[in-house]
């Protein structure tokens, strides 16, 4: 049996927020939407502004969440 519930994870994409200098406030807006369409968040990742990391991080999070 198939959990119908759709699943999502956030890619949070910059250097500034791994370093402390910006904090994040788009997380808790995101996944207070996707809560109220009916969709699990399952993951919140971070990445560099590096072009390999942010298209491993897009591949492997699309193959793990509807």
């Amino acid at each position: 049996m198939t959990d119908a519930t759709p699943t999502a994870a956030v890619l949070l994409i910059g250097d500034e927020i791994l370093s402390g200098r910006t904090k994040d406030k788009n997380l808790g807006y995101i996944a207070d939407f996707l809560t109220a369409q009916g969709i699990d968040l399952k993951e919140a990742r971070v990445v560099a502004d590096e072009q390999a990391d942010i298209v491993a991080a897009v591949n492997a999070l699309r193959a793990r969440y509807t």
